[in-house]
């Protein structure tokens, strides 16, 4: 049978056609992967501070007058008993000398109804004169004694007011700002002290907490009562106005016993020697306090991510999918994550490129380089 060339046209094209392909599967992506160790770290925590000296206090007169003499300079320090100001004393010692003569009068009138007492006695018992003038002579007597006590009242106020003209330093401390000057009226009703004296050889640096913070603050430290924990809080470090380290560690001895119902906050005191007088009243800076967290598990932050409050990581199974695990984070050291809960030591999670991972992508793990190393085992 002869067949057309036509046909042998349809028969060679149709065996040139080329046939479908079947579409190569794409290769799972190559990440970095690393296997969690675990690690000791210590985080720290600062609060604002205020610092006090142990005593702070205001120097004022107790008595009215003109200001003599002013034996300090300001910024100085003194020690406990030595002069500080003189009010002029005249008045104050004419005041005393006035209850004295007072007080010599009342012991006369006093000496000459003893006299009359004793002279009216032995009359009375052999009925000379009635017992009438016998009792109102003792009861002038009576009388005499009770202005002796009152003159004698008298003189040890005016003794005390002529001593409050010299005003001591009731502690050994530094010298504020002198508010008042030579010749100035001073008066206890004043306003402005004379001035301040701080004892600073040790000082109160106050900082406080909130609610939240302080109940942190409590599950932190060991020990059962407030009492207890104070005992283990490790040293804290005084930072100073431009960030540099007091050299001296102090400690937190005091919590106050409420809340300020207008902050909500409570406050808690720490104490730091000051031998070297570096630290003054009034100086401000911030109290560090250290946290040890041994056998920790660190995660970086940037192999997270963040959705609805919860803080994720993306686990690699040993299949090499990957899972989404939320963690549990029980502080922050450096760019690292401290981890209480959700990963265990050992397991594997990817460090980065999770922006478009999903839930149970296959992927090739790569090891992490040096630089990406988080913890020690």
């Amino acid at each position: 049978m002869k067949i057309s060339y036509l046909a042998i046209l349809v028969i060679l094209a149709a065996g040139c056609k080329p046939q479908p392909q079947t579409a190569a599967n794409p290769s799972p992506p190559s990440l970095p992967v690393t296997s969690l160790g675990s690690t000791s770290e210590t985080t720290f925590q600062d609060y604002p501070a205020s610092i006090q000296g142990t005593v702070n206090i205001e120097v004022r007169p107790q008595v009215s007058g003109l200001l003599d003499k002013i034996f300090v300079d300001e910024g100085s320090f003194v020690n406990a008993g030595q002069p500080l100001f003189m009010i002029n004393e005249q008045p104050f010692r004419a005041a005393l000398n006035n209850a004295l003569a007072t007080l010599h009068a009342a012991e006369s009138s006093q000496a000459n109804a003893r006299l009359e007492v004793e002279k009216l006695t032995p009359l009375v018992q052999n009925k000379v004169v009635s017992e009438y003038q016998l009792k109102t002579a003792r009861e002038a007597f009576n009388i005499a004694t009770a202005n002796i006590e009152s003159a004698q009242a008298s003189v040890s106020t005016a003794r005390i007011n002529l001593g409050y003209t010299l005003i001591k330093a009731p502690v050994s401390g530094y010298i504020g700002r002198l508010l008042k000057k030579q010749g100035s009226l001073v008066s206890p009703s004043d306003q402005t002290p004379l001035t301040d004296l701080s004892d600073v050889h040790e000082v109160h640096v106050y900082f406080s907490l909130g609610e939240k913070e302080f109940v942190n603050f409590k599950a932190q430290y060991p020990g059962e009562t407030l009492k207890e924990k104070l005992k283990h809080l490790p040293p804290a470090t005084l930072l100073l106005a431009d960030n540099s380290e007091y050299p001296v560690k102090g400690s937190i001895d005091m919590i106050d016993g409420q809340f300020n119902s207008t902050t909500g906050a409570i406050t808690l005191r720490a104490s730091f020697p000051n031998k070297a007088g570096l630290l003054r009243s009034g100086n401000t800076g911030k109290l560090r306090l250290s946290l040890q967290h041994p056998d920790v598990i660190l995660v970086p932050q940037q192999a997270t991510t963040e959705m609805q409050d919860k803080i994720f990581v993306y686990t690699v199974s040993d299949s090499n999918k990957i899972k989404m695990s939320a963690i549990t984070v029980s502080g922050q050291s450096g760019n690292n994550y401290l981890v209480k809960d959700g990963v265990k030591k050992g397991d594997r999670i990817v460090l980065s490129g999770i922006g478009s991972l999903q839930e149970g992508t296959l992927i090739h793990p790569e090891a992490a380089s040096e630089k990406t190393t988080i913890a020690k085992n």
